[in-house]
């Protein structure tokens, strides 16, 4: 059967700056003529160096290889809210196979203000299911695993098996040890990310490491409380936590290691700093 849609696959190709592309509708009516799943068809296309189209902006950066790591990763992230909502949104239009979603709490009108997922018709709901649905709205081809439930010490392990990398977008220290305890279980990596006003934080902490919130007297929230958060820190945060997560899923040796980087946006000031060895 394979055979029959690479064909189909193969007769749809175009040229597009001496890049083989196939269309979104191809795709689409190849998984549904063969009762495959979208992901399926994507990949064939990509292992016979064709790239979906909807794809085509990626691959200057990230090469056909690098699309089709993609494809077969699963990612955790922690967190739907403010960075969350974010993360969830680039890693689906970038074409991350599998993402889980992990967040006990529903949307608040509080939340409008800079949540992704949280609109008017939204709130009340589980903002893990938005997530879902939402990227089930982007791109088809992603499947989605929302888990409506704290991560904790005991479920942790659980949730994020089979994930390659977990990403941080809580909003308390606490879900943080509890994370970071089941990737070092795990020995997969977490990428960090922390807002508050116009401060921001991305790291990536690897098992082993000694991360931030390691110590006892550090509190459980931060600068947050006081600052809020408006609605362009998380985006950004997000974003930069997102390229880390599709670094490392692709081979790149260029990600955070031992370090984190810290952001003023009021100053637009930023320092890289040591944290443990690399």
């Amino acid at each position: 059967m394979q055979r029959d849609y690479v064909e189909s696959l193969l007769a749809n190709v175009r040229e597009d700056g001496g890049i083989k592309t196939v269309p979104f509708s191809v795709c689409r009516k190849i998984a549904s003529d063969f009762g495959i799943k979208p992901r399926d068809v994507e990949t064939a296309a990509l292992s016979n160096g064709i790239c979906p189209e909807r794809y085509r902006r990626n691959i200057g950066t990230l090469g056909i290889s690098g699309q089709m790591k993609l494809l077969g990763s699963r990612v955790a992230v922690i967190g739907c809210g403010g960075l969350g909502g974010w993360i969830i949104e680039l890693l689906a239009r970038a074409g991350v196979g599998e993402i889980v979603m992990v967040d006990p709490d529903v949307f608040d009108e509080n939340n409008l203000n800079r949540q992704l997922f949280s609109t008017e018709d939204n709130l009340g709901r589980p903002k893990a299911v938005a997530a879902a649905s939402r990227v089930a709205a982007v791109n088809g081809a992603v499947e989605t695993f929302p888990v409506v439930e704290f991560l904790d010490e005991n479920n942790g392990r659980r949730i994020l098996e089979g994930a390659a990398i977990a990403i941080d977008a809580l909003d308390n220290n606490k879900g943080r040890k509890n994370t970071y305890a089941a990737c070092c279980s795990l020995g997969i990596p977490f990428v960090h990310g922390a807002i508050g006003g116009m401060f921001g934080q991305v790291g990536v902490f690897y098992p082993g490491d000694i991360p931030l919130w390691d110590n006892d007297d550090v509190p459980d929230k931060g600068v947050e409380t006081k600052t809020g958060n408006p609605p362009f820190t998380p985006a950004f945060v997000a974003s930069l936590e997102v390229s880390e997560a599709i670094k490392f899923l692709t081979g790149s040796e260029k990600g955070l290691k031992g370090e984190f980087i810290w952001f003023d946006l009021a100053e637009m000031e930023s320092q890289r700093i040591k944290i443990c060895p690399a």
